[in-house]
C-alpha cells in the first residue's frame, strides 16, 4: 500500500480523485490518522453533489459516520491505478537487490525511482515526477 506520505504529495501536485469502489482513504484527523477506509457500494459510497462529493458512511455505526467531505479524506491509490495514471510512460517495475524500481520513459529517455519500502511508492514517485515536471 501507499504510504500516507507519497498520498498527500501526488494530492499536493494535483492528483484528483473521483472515488469508485475498492478505493482506499483515510480520514485526515487524528482520531482517525490509523484507519484506512474503502469505498464499497455495500458501506461507503461516493455522492457527487453541486456542492462536491462526500464519502457517504452507511450502516457503520461503531464510528458515528454519516460522511465526510471529500477534502478530507486522503486518497491511497492502488498500484494499478497508479501505472494507468503513468500511461505510455511506464516501462517496468522491477526488484533491484531489496529495491523497488519502476521505470518510465521521460524526457527523450528513461527515469528510473527506486523505493525499499514497496513498489506503490516507486510508482507514486515517478507519478511525482511526471506530474509536476
Amino acid at each position: 500500500m501507499i504510504s500516507f506520505e507519497c498520498a498527500r504529495l501526488l494530492r499536493g501536485a494535483g492528483l484528483a480523485w473521483a472515488p469508485v469502489s475498492g478505493d482506499m482513504f483515510v480520514i485526515e484527523s487524528p482520531e482517525l490518522a490509523s484507519e484506512v477506509f474503502t469505498v464499497s457500494d455495500m458501506t461507503i459510497e461516493a455522492h457527487t453533489f453541486d456542492t462536491g462529493t462526500i464519502l457517504g458512511f452507511n450502516g457503520t455505526t461503531e464510528w458515528a459516520l454519516d460522511s465526510v467531505a471529500l477534502e478530507n479524506a486522503l486518497w491511497l491509490p492502488r498500484e494499478d491505478q497508479m501505472r494507468e495514471l503513468l500511461g505510455d510512460s511506464f516501462r517496468s517495475l522491477t526488484m533491484v537487490g531489496s529495491v523497488f524500481r519502476v521505470e518510465i520513459a521521460y524526457a527523450g529517455g528513461l527515469a528510473h525511482f527506486d523505493t525499499a519500502d514497496n513498489a506503490a511508492d516507486a510508482y507514486a514517485r515517478a507519478l511525482l515526477d511526471l506530474m509536476t515536471a
